[in-house]
């Protein structure tokens, strides 16, 4: 290691105690000059973006999750006022539910709150949520983000002997969400089943208008959700201040972390600009095109979530089969991680020893914890040894030739975990102005709903060709066959097969020689 190379290009912000140290990452050192024409080029363009050019030409809208933070950057003064009487809104909604103004059906206080979402609906909230809890935490958070019923059953039963006390948050921007609609109706039936009234218990973030707002008018409060803020990066709109505000995180502590954040990535020079000199390190490291892995390392147990926060945010702008200009690129990149030191334990590995195809980005928090610590072992704390475990895997990664960069943060606040969201988010945007793509749409993302949707099509097709011929058995081929569709054959086994383990559909047999007919109550 070069103390030379690492105090020449470590970036270092006092006001956020934020540290950047590219130093251990192989890339051309000119990069850092302002005057590059395609470094002014993305520049310029997120400067666009923020004043609301359409940066998402293919739906049409502007992109301005950034004014969030900053509501005066907002394009109008009416855009403004909104996204200000919303956060103020949210913070009155959550003092009034944690004083007891606002309560369940029988009069208790709310206690605990499920939250039904799916993608960013859920994965930003559930990060920011397990990083900043605390056993002060006023109100309990669960989440249902997937239509697993299992999964849906594990939540409903740690909730069961309250369920009274228990709210839900169902947040859908179209509100025709398959899995958050599921969630949604089995939370119903849940609370019918216990003989309370659904509506009395829920609140709705959606857009106005939706076929959620539409169907749920009686509910408790509804917060707005807006067509210029998508789902990955919506964490610091009501889809994420809602939940942690009923939580009892500190919000505004959230927001100013990333506005400060935004006023840093917004300078020309990316010597002084963080995002900017992660996007232009990213695309020196990949070529700039597709295949390459980010391993996010963050050695804390309270950002445990962060890498599956950065999947969506980074893998869902990224991962595009076509440049802006319509040609075939293929573009992506892949992110995976997990926690330092159980990385330790599990793929450092084959960072080390296998294929040369990643590069790491490693996260400190300076601090260990609030309070002292006792020694463990050998003149050291537990902290001094997490630390020790971080410095030696970057030092194993330079010495096998692998690139790595380190964000040091002083501690895990709300105002460093808004940061950290809003340094990424205007990395991966720079990053895909860089590689001309559009990070902002995300049309693969559709062609599974729409096979999920014909597949639930031709699963009623099946159950409706039962119905009308109880008494008689098929196999999987003669059903596909019977139904007009037997180039579907395949796929009518793996149905018929999970509605017989569902008790839906009598079965018969094993495999493609099994046997299956109606009479099951449906």
């Amino acid at each position: 290691m070069s103390w030379e190379r690492y105090s020449r290009l470590l970036f270092y912000d006092a006001a956020t105690g934020l540290a950047l140290d590219p130093s251990l990452a192989a890339w051309p050192e000119e990069l850092l000059r302002a005057d590059r024409p395609e470094t002014r080029r993305v520049w310029e363009e997120m400067m666009d973006l923020e004043k609301g050019a359409i940066a998402n030409p293919s739906e049409g809208r502007m992109v301005g999750h950034y004014w969030l933070r900053t509501p005066e950057l907002a394009p109008t003064a009416e855009l403004a006022a909104e996204i200000r009487d919303t956060a103020a809104r949210i913070t009155r909604f959550a003092a009034a539910l944690h004083a007891g103004a606002v309560r369940g059906e029988r009069g208790g206080l709310f206690r605990q709150a499920v939250v039904v979402g799916v993608g960013g609906s859920s994965l930003g909230p559930c990060f920011v949520s397990q990083a900043l809890g605390t056993a002060a935490d006023k109100i309990r958070l669960y989440f249902i983000d997937n239509t697993d019923p299992d999964g849906m059953d594990r939540v409903w039963e740690a909730l069961r002997p309250s369920l009274a006390e228990t709210l839900v948050v169902v947040i859908s921007k179209s509100g025709g969400t398959v899995e958050t609609r599921n969630g949604m109706e089995e939370a119903r039936a849940r609370y019918e089943a216990e003989g309370l009234d659904f509506a009395r218990h829920a609140v709705r973030v959606t857009q106005r208008g939706s076929k959620l707002d539409a169907a749920a008018a009686d509910w408790l409060e509804f917060f707005p959700m807006w067509d210029w803020v998508g789902g990955r990066t919506s964490v610091l709109s009501a889809v994420g201040l809602l939940p942690l505000a009923l939580q009892g995180v500190d919000t505004a502590g959230l927001l100013r972390g990333a506005a400060a954040m935004d006023a840093l990535t917004r300078r020309p020079a990316p010597a002084e600009n963080p995002a900017l000199l992660m996007a232009l390190i990213w695309q020196a490291l990949t070529g700039g095109q597709g295949g390459a892995q980010m391993v996010i390392l963050p050695y804390k147990d309270r950002l445990e979530l962060l890498a599956k926060y950065m999947q969506q945010l980074v893998m869902e702008s990224l991962g595009k089969a076509e440049d802006r200009d319509g040609r075939l690129v293929r573009q992506g990149l892949a992110v995976f991680g997990n926690k330092g030191s159980s990385d330790q334990h599990s793929y450092v590995q084959q960072l080390l020893a296998g294929p040369d195809n990643f590069f790491a980005v490693l996260i400190e928090v300076l601090r260990d914890r609030e309070g002292d610590s006792p020694v463990v072992g050998e003149n050291s704390t537990s902290g001094d040894y997490l630390q020790a475990f971080l410095l030696g895997t970057r030092r194993a990664l330079r010495d096998q030739g692998r690139n790595s960069i380190t964000i040091s943060v002083p501690a895990v606040d709300a105002p460093t975990v808004g940061a950290l969201i809003a340094l990424w988010e205007r990395a991966v945007g720079y990053y895909a102005a860089l590689i001309r793509v559009n990070a902002y749409d995300q049309p693969a993302v559709e062609m599974g709903k729409k096979s999920a949707a014909e597949i639930i099509g031709l699963k009623n097709e099946i159950l409706a060709a039962l119905a009308r011929r109880p008494e008689r058995s098929f196999t999987a081929a003669a059903l596909a066959g019977d139904i007009g569709r037997p180039e579907e054959t395949e796929t009518v086994f793996q149905l018929l097969r999970h509605l017989a383990a569902n008790g839906r559909v009598k079965g018969a047999g094993d495999g493609a020689l099994g046997t299956f007919k109606g009479g099951c109550d449906e």
